[in-house]
Parts: C-alpha cells; structure tokens; sequence
C-alpha cells in the first residue's frame, strides 16, 4: 500500500513538469548561464564598435594615426571575436 500511495503522489499533475519547462531546465544544466555569456559577448561587441568607430574617425582626422591605426585593428579584432563566439553559442544550442 505504502508503493502505490507514493507512485500515486508523483503522478499528480502539481508534482510533475511539464514538458516545456523540463526542456528549459535540461538545456539550462547542459549550457549553464548561456545567456549571460550572449549578453558579455553582446556588450563586449558593442564596446568594440564604439572605440572602433572612434579609431576610425581619428584616423579619418589625421591625429595621431601611428597609434590609432594598431588600436583600430585591436577593436574590430575584438568585434570579430565576440560576433564568433555569439555564433559558436548558437551552434551549440542546435546540437
């Protein structure tokens, strides 16, 4: 009696998932925090472009072009990178 009581218990409709929700929970231990690392790279892209586009101008002014042609290479490198790793993310989730 006591088996048949508690496989009762979990078969209630409150106790179980829904299939939606155990989806969402086993994608989330597969790829933990997944959507803070979209959102670093996100932020980390948008960085990037910022001081790129300040690189560029500054070069397109003629001040100081030595050192803001390495700089601007550095910021669309680090765009190129967060763009990769945004899309590696995206891979991994279809697989």
């Amino acid at each position: 009696m006591t088996e048949q009581s508690s496989g009762d218990r979990r078969s209630t409709p409150s106790k179980r998932l829904d299939d939606n929700r155990y989806a969402r929970l086993k994608e989330e231990t597969m790829a933990p925090y997944r959507g803070l690392r979209k959102f670093v790279y996100f932020a980390f892209a948008a960085s990037g472009l910022i001081g790129a586009f300040i690189f560029l101008t500054q070069i397109l002014a003629g001040r100081d072009v030595e050192a803001a042609l390495p700089n601007l290479g550095l910021q669309i490198g680090i765009v190129a990178l967060m763009v990769w790793l945004f899309r590696q993310e995206g891979r991994t989730r279809k697989k």
